[in-house]
């Protein structure tokens, strides 16, 4: 009987026991559905591994640094891909050159020592075909060392094309934006960082 009792006894308080785990609110209005569990943040920026790709139109601040009259300051070097052998190994060719990238107008006629990038678009489509979200994940698809690219820094590949056919100036000539602060173009595989002369 004193088993019995006992075993009664053990029962109830292990009933009483997970009776308490349940929480009960004051709030009669409050609802009892479980609430989800709040989910990583799986933005681009979180899953730094890979650059986003994608077209999109530029951002206001992105417009806002990339529209103006750039020169060409310094070389930064080669992509590690393949050497561009015309401008190895200082890129002196281009330094001092200038590309106009305005609204409504690009032209890189102001690069005078190579005739098969001149190009001059009226209306020009410009839009962002990557966002890397650091250094590693811009040189996994790039294969480019950018010098001073630190690890954090935000790097937007922009292309440009023509509004009525829709077709990108060729590749010969791409840009880079820096955490909106810095414009690189890669001509080839030579490597040129850009300085903003006039908006």
């Amino acid at each position: 009987m004193k088993k019995t009792l006992l075993a009664c006894i053990m029962i109830m308080l292990m009933l009483s026991s997970a009776c308490g785990i349940v929480e009960t609110t004051p709030n009669s209005n409050a609802s009892s559905a479980p609430k989800p569990e709040a989910k990583e943040s799986t933005s681009p920026a979180s899953t730094s591994e890979y650059c986003s790709q994608g077209r999109e139109k530029l951002d206001s601040e992105t417009e806002k640094f990339i529209y103006g009259t750039w020169k060409v300051k310094k070389h930064l070097g080669f992509a590690n891909s393949y050497n561009d052998a015309s401008e190895y190994p200082t890129g002196q060719k281009f330094i001092g050159d200038e590309i106009v990238i305005k609204k409504d107008f690009f032209s890189s006629k102001g690069l005078k020592n190579y005739s098969d990038y001149q190009y001059e678009l009226k209306n020009p489509l410009y839009e962002i075909t990557e966002t890397c979200y650091n250094s590693d994940s811009f040189y996994r698809l790039y294969k480019i060392d950018i010098p001073d690219l630190n690890i954090n820094d935000e790097v937007k590949a922009i292309d440009i094309s023509n509004p009525s056919t829709k077709m990108s100036i060729p590749v010969s000539l791409s840009f880079f934006v820096v955490n909106n602060d810095r414009l690189i173009l890669l001509s080839e595989a030579t490597i040129f960082e850009l300085k903003k002369i006039t908006d």
